[in-house]
């Protein structure tokens, strides 16, 4: 399963969030911080703040910051908050005209991978991910490496 750019930049966002504390940031910030689109990043946030994610301060001195402690933001309710779709295959989206689906064994499978994907990201939270400031002011990119 690969998740959606709307997802990855979703978690992007918080990260840098969660890295700024308390001080509001904007979404000029963000977008240059990653080099990402600020229309993506307006929609991304729009998305975080209406789902409680964020609080989002309009006006000239305005801006965004998370609205909970980085230990309260599960990252599965995030991806499941973003993700718009977890139709693995044909069979699990609406028009399906597969043949076999009645009788396919796949999608219990599909379902158990998916479940487990998911599982994942639930044992996990922002806090786990949070970035220092000093990482995003170099504009290097972070890597490391998976278990």
């Amino acid at each position: 399963m690969r998740l959606t750019t709307f997802s990855d930049y979703a978690l992007r966002v918080l990260m840098y969030a969660a890295s700024a504390g308390d001080r509001l940031i904007t979404i000029e910030e963000t977008s240059a911080a990653y080099s990402i689109s600020k229309t993506h990043l307006m929609k991304v946030v729009n998305v975080l703040t209406r789902n409680g994610y964020l609080i989002s301060v309009r006006g000239r001195s305005g801006g965004f910051r998370l609205s909970l402690p980085p230990e309260r933001i599960n990252l599965g309710a995030v991806i499941r908050a973003t993700e718009a779709d977890f139709a693995l295959v044909e069979c699990f989206a609406t028009g399906n005209q597969c043949v076999v689906t009645k009788n396919c064994k796949l999608p219990a499978i599909l379902n158990e991978a998916l479940t487990s994907f998911l599982n994942v990201f639930d044992h996990y939270t922002l806090a786990d991910i949070v970035l220092s400031p000093q990482v995003f002011a170099t504009g290097s990119p972070a890597r490391s490496s998976p278990p």
